[in-house]
């Protein structure tokens, strides 16, 4: 029988699924030392939220599969895995319309102020009728630019093109032919994008293409009034130049979800900006989507083990060795 560790808390139910199937080694991985020693021993493992390096690999010869409860990967050294064997596995598919919500959230958030005025009638601001002071701006017909149009980026695309009406412009290394039909997606180069959106969505993962993709000049080359959305890797925007930016009414405003540094310090600027909504990372927070994280990672490592995974795997490499 195979042996698993579990090092990020997950639902009973998916536990004793686990259990079923394998002998389960729970460690937190907050606990470093224990929780090197026993990815040492295992021939599996499961979690999220915590970088796995080189180092913390070597010697665990049995090892063969890493399952992520997260679409994301850049906690790992991809490439490292497909040269010692180790098939990484992920969860694209089941988060995807709770993360286009929170997405959706933060454009509207972010376009009607909602979070500032919210807690400006919790202040006992509201005294008369709102003025002008208190307007926002239309998100129904304006341009919705998308970089990066994959899963989470096309369910953003729907709700734009179908539920407010935006032309939807995208960048992608791919074209979307289903996008283009279903929802009029235009794409375009990155330029055209930040010159022409109204609200510029990052939707890519982090990589080293990726990484700072949105800087001081990118946030020059958008419009005044263009709001910046970022749910998909903090890192994908150079947050020292964004806050510049903000400050000096570059661009109008933001809506993010991810931070460089996270938890966000407590003494960062963007939390003292009135045109910032910054939430603590929710994108697929739900109750019903991570139960369904956690069961699909289970799933993937199981099958990853019995040498009968085809689906949701990173490192697809691997498989052909």
């Amino acid at each position: 029988m195979n042996r698993i560790l579990v090092y990020k808390p997950v639902p009973d139910d998916v536990l004793a699924y686990l259990r079923s199937h394998a002998e389960v080694v729970q460690v937190d991985a907050a606990q470093h030392d224990a929780f090197v020693t026993a990815l040492r021993e295992v021939d599996g493992a499961i979690g999220a939220s915590t970088k796995i390096t080189s180092a913390m690999l070597d010697g665990a010869p049995k090892l063969k599969a890493l399952s992520t409860i997260s679409v994301g990967f850049d906690n790992f050294d991809v490439d490292d895995l497909t040269r010692r064997g180790i098939v990484l596995a992920h969860t694209p598919d089941v988060l995807t319309e709770s993360t286009a919500d929170t997405v959706f959230s933060l454009i509207l958030a972010s376009a009607r102020r909602v979070v500032e005025l919210a807690n400006w009638v919790k202040a006992g601001e509201w005294q008369s009728s709102i003025g002008p002071a208190q307007f926002g701006v239309e998100v129904q017909g304006k341009t919705l630019g998308i970089v990066g149009l994959g899963r989470i980026g096309g369910a953003v695309a729907r709700r734009a093109a179908l539920g407010f009406n935006m032309p939807v412009l995208y960048t992608n290394r791919k074209p979307n032919p289903q996008a283009e039909e279903a929802y009029g997606a235009r794409r375009v180069e990155l330029a055209e994008l930040l010159a022409t959106a109204d609200f510029v969505c990052l939707q890519v993962p982090l990589t080293p293409e990726t990484h700072h993709m949105i800087g001081a000049a990118q946030l020059r080359a958008m419009k005044p009034g263009a709001i910046l959305i970022n749910a998909s890797r903090g890192a994908t925007v150079d947050e020292a130049a964004l806050i510049d930016a903000l400050q000096a009414g570059t661009i109008h405003g933001a809506g993010l979800d991810v931070f460089e540094t996270e938890p966000l310090p407590a003494d960062s600027p963007l939390l003292r900006m009135p045109n910032v909504v910054a939430l603590p990372h929710i994108g697929s927070a739900t109750a019903e989507t991570r139960h369904a994280m956690a069961m699909n990672a289970a799933e993937n490592l199981l099958a990853a083990l019995a040498g009968t995974l085809t689906r949701n795997v990173v490192n697809r490499d691997v498989l052909r060795k």
